[in-house]
């Protein structure tokens, strides 16, 4: 991320939301720093995926979900203006995919929304999820809950959604920004990393499957 453009891109914060961040002090925010570490330090996205020696499973994937939420909501951001109902009014990544959104509280069903409805509603209930503290614990010694993972796999496959739309609708926007190194790198990071531990169905991963091919195989 030398390129001063593209910092100039991903630093408008055009973000949905205020970022969630780890207290210092804390063994998560500690697990943050090692994992961007090694990410800084130009460590093989493969490699600087897999659980660091006597870390938690739970902790690294909770630390991950975090930052990759982050990461998509700056990258969704980027596109946001060129993603409205008119050019969207469907979520979906190609004509062969078409995502619905259901949800416990209004959308009962798998409803058709726009993009950008479909986005904002993905946003606001994943940030539910990881600000509650009974699913996150912030707190070094409390248990996750046993459906953590459940959780996690949820979360992670429907993040999935946000590149499939933006790299099969929104790419040349990407590409004007100059921003396409960027968004490959934080594509193959959390490719390799819900690879590593089997936490999003194969068929989830089928609408980029030969990009994914091509660019971390």
């Amino acid at each position: 991320m030398s390129n001063p453009f593209l910092k100039q891109v991903f630093n408008k914060d055009k973000t949905f939301r205020p970022k969630r961040k780890f207290e210092p002090g804390t063994q998560r925010f500690e697990l943050h720093k090692k994992a961007q570490a090694s990410l800084n330090a130009g460590l093989d996205l493969k490699l600087a995926v897999q659980l660091p020696a006597g870390e938690e499973l739970n902790d690294w994937v909770a630390v991950h979900v975090v930052d990759f939420f982050n990461r998509v909501n700056l990258i969704y951001g980027t596109i946001s203006d060129g993603c409205t109902e008119r050019s969207c009014p469907i979520m979906s990544g190609g004509p062969k995919y078409e995502y619905r959104w259901q949800d416990e509280h209004k959308f009962r069903r798998p409803t058709a929304l726009s993009a950008p409805r479909y986005m904002d509603l993905l946003m606001d209930w994943i940030e539910v999820q990881i600000n509650n503290e009974d699913i996150f614990p912030t707190n070094v010694g409390t248990p996750f809950p046993k459906n953590f993972l459940q959780v996690v796999k949820k979360i992670l496959s429907r993040l999935f959604r946000v590149f499939v739309h933006v790299y099969i609708h929104h790419f040349d926007r990407i590409a004007q920004l100059g921003s396409e190194a960027h968004v490959n790198t934080c594509y193959k990071h959390f490719y390799y990393f819900v690879t590593e531990f089997g936490l999003i169905d194969t068929k989830e991963l089928e609408p980029l499957k030969e990009m994914t091919a091509r660019m971390c195989h």
